[in-house]
């Protein structure tokens, strides 16, 4: 197989972290968790292609079998120590990491001339999928650690997984033979909008900030849904493409993505599409209700799940307790998904953009990107040194999507706004907003000053109700930073 030499975008708190985990003087335990898609793979076999390490790597089969797995791992001990050569298939898991063991320490005693010590790399990816049931798999690796690994100073163990709630239940907040052995963990997310314009970038590939904007809107920060973006393209063209064509690499990915995930994908997918369907989020008997979930251990699992894998996010809002916590989608592929995927897709990106449909699913997804760059924000306003909250306040008269409460005595609340052109505030908006504002203040009895934040593609027109209304806006530029 042909080496990636594919340069790995942004990810520089990940980057710095492996290569401290390789410098260490003692063996390490790093567990790297995140949705499918997001570049776990990739970012472990490339910053290691480049490092001074011997590496074994193990990938895990979707459904598949302890036979199979058993197989798999005497391919892969065959590729890291012996050549390629064939080798016989363990009986257990216990088996295979006495073998995996046998197989460093002659690797290890023929470099041992070496002055410079290298660490060993054994890196086990889709763990979730070679923990099927009664597979020991678990109990092995936590023996293989404690009795062996911890002992030695050149060992870096790896385990990856797609699956983020059992990797945090398995793993990082394991209770039994593993509990505080991890040494490390890594979340890998999306790629925030300054690093899918390197990952871009670095492919010479290049748009305007707008048109970077919706691209973002439309596939998020996923490396994998970026990877389809061809040089040369429109974002029309690419969406037509790679979604809305009958044949495009991404039109049924929702589906395929959920059910590699969950089990039970259905109901997942449920309750990504009725959230889809609320600008404001629902709470969770709203939801509960909107997908015919009984309330108890499995909706919280699911919700719990969703969460862990980046899909939706929960707040409490402003003036709110525990109790009033809602959810809402903000994985931006999955709300375009749902929205334009799932029933109806148009026949062409260019003619959806002239619908009213298209200025719905705009103004959600833009603000779904504000609120995952609230930092970018207040880096902006020049607040990045002070304390600050962010949430949403709601109310049957009013909503506020985004508030950044602030130490200073301030609150900014925040208009978001895509558009194509500088924004307009009309009298009619004008009006709304002063009694929005007025309910806020009303309603929570604050006394902290507001100031009024517009955060959008071109800015403001600078009319009568501008300078009246607008304190500081936010373009798409800072957004980008």
């Amino acid at each position: 197989m042909a080496r990636d030499t594919r340069p790995v975008s942004g990810r520089a708190l990940e980057r710095e972290i492996l290569g401290r985990l390789v410098a260490s003087e003692r063996s390490e335990f790093l567990a790297l968790y995140g949705r499918r898609r997001i570049g776990k793979t990739f970012l472990v076999r490339r910053f290691f292609a480049d490092a001074p390490v011997v590496m074994f790597e193990m990938v895990g089969r979707f459904e598949g079998t302890v036979s199979d797995h058993m197989q798999i791992f005497a391919e892969s001990l065959s590729a890291a120590f012996y050549d390629g050569a064939p080798l016989a298939p363990p009986r257990s898991w216990h088996e295979a990491f006495r073998a995996l063991q046998d197989a460093v320490e002659r690797a290890t005693r023929a470099g041992s001339r070496s002055k410079k010590k290298r660490k060993v790399v054994l890196f086990f990816d889709e763990l979730p999928w070679m923990a099927t049931h009664r597979s020991g798999v678990l109990r092995e690796l936590e023996h293989f650690w404690n009795a062996w690994c911890s002992k030695r100073r050149d060992i870096l163990l790896v385990v990856c997984g797609s699956a983020a709630s059992w990797m945090l239940e398995k793993l990082v907040h394991a209770r039994g033979g593993l509990h505080n052995r991890l040494t490390q963990t890594i979340r890998l997310l999306p790629f925030t909008l300054a690093e899918t314009k390197a990952f871009l970038d670095e492919r010479r590939i290049h748009f305007a900030p707008r048109d970077l904007l919706e691209l973002a809107m439309i596939f998020g920060g996923v490396p994998h849904y970026l990877d389809h973006v061809g040089r040369g393209q429109s974002v029309a063209q690419v969406v037509g493409r790679v979604c809305l064509a009958k044949d495009g690499a991404l039109r049924g990915e929702m589906d395929r993505l959920f059910a590699s995930l969950f089990d039970d994908a259905a109901s997942y997918v449920d309750v990504v599409r009725a959230l889809a369907k609320r600008r404001r989020g629902l709470t969770r008997n709203e939801l509960l209700a909107a997908v015919d979930l009984p309330s108890g251990g499995g909706a919280t699992t699911i919700l719990e799940n969703l969460a862990e894998a980046g899909f939706i996010t929960s707040s409490i809002p402003f003036g709110r307790t525990s109790r009033d916590r809602f959810f809402r989608l903000t994985d931006e592929f999955s709300l375009f998904h749902s929205k334009w995927l799932a029933e109806r897709p148009p026949a062409s990106w260019q003619h959806a953009r002239k619908t009213p449909r298209w200025e719905a699913w705009a103004g959600l997804a833009f603000e779904s990107l504000c609120l995952a760059h609230v930092d970018a924000i207040t880096r902006a306003l020049g607040i990045s040194g002070v304390e600050t909250r962010a949430s949403a306040w709601l109310h049957a008269d009013a909503q506020i999507d985004l508030l950044i409460d602030r130490a200073d005595n301030v609150i900014s609340v925040c208009e978001m706004k895509f558009t194509d052109e500088p924004f307009v505030i009309t009298k009619r908006y004008a009006d709304e907003l002063r009694n929005k504002l007025a309910v806020f203040r009303a309603q929570t009895g604050t006394k902290k000053t507001l100031h009024r934040v517009f955060v959008t593609s071109y800015g403001v027109v600078d009319n009568a109700y501008a300078k009246e209304l607008v304190d500081r806006t936010v373009t798409m530029e800072a957004l980008l930073t």
